[in-house]
């Protein structure tokens, strides 16, 4: 049996273009002490700064955020770091999206915080990321009251366990 002429049956491959959803998006990558911001590089001559965590920083942040011409942005939800940042971005109009930080970090070879800010903003300027849910801020206040009044009925219900345990506290004894 004869084979046919071996045909180059290989094409040639073209690459494959992803197409921008958010043109306008930035990448935060939050920490303890520092956020890392990252805006599209076509924006400004540095695309990646550095900003605080104090309430001053947050709103330079938010302000460099909307010099830039930023309009979306996507951070991880990691910690309690977020709570803050999301607040003051969302008070100035932008569209905030949390991220699960368990989805972003399987990637290998992102090692630092400027490479984190980075791939955040390039993966949400592809439509790649999608929000966790955040109930509206009136579910948001009444959550922390009753947060608030778990706690301190703990703490009372601790501190009669602890009278209760004190030979002081018997009421059967005269002094």
């Amino acid at each position: 049996m004869k084979l046919p002429p071996e045909q180059n049956h290989h094409q040639p491959k073209s690459k494959t273009q992803w197409e921008q959803i958010n043109h306008n998006a930035a990448g935060i990558d939050l920490g303890g002490g520092e956020h890392w911001v990252c805006v599209p590089p076509d924006r400004t001559d540095k695309n990646v700064r550095r900003f605080g965590c104090f309430t001053p920083d947050l709103i330079a942040m938010a302000d460099w955020l909307i010099e830039c011409g930023v309009d979306t942005v996507a951070m991880e939800a990691t910690g309690v770091y977020w709570i803050p940042v999301f607040q003051i971005l969302e008070a100035k109009g932008f569209d905030v999206k949390l991220v699960n930080a368990h989805h972003v970090k399987t990637v290998p070879g992102r090692k630092t915080d400027v490479n984190d800010c980075q791939w955040l903003q390039q993966l949400h300027t592809y439509g790649l990321l999608s929000g966790s849910f955040r109930p509206e801020d009136q579910v948001c206040v009444l959550r922390s009251y009753i947060r608030q009044r778990d706690s301190l009925i703990k703490s009372a219900s601790t501190h009669v366990s602890a009278n209760a345990k004190s030979p002081d506290s018997n009421e059967s004894t005269l002094t």
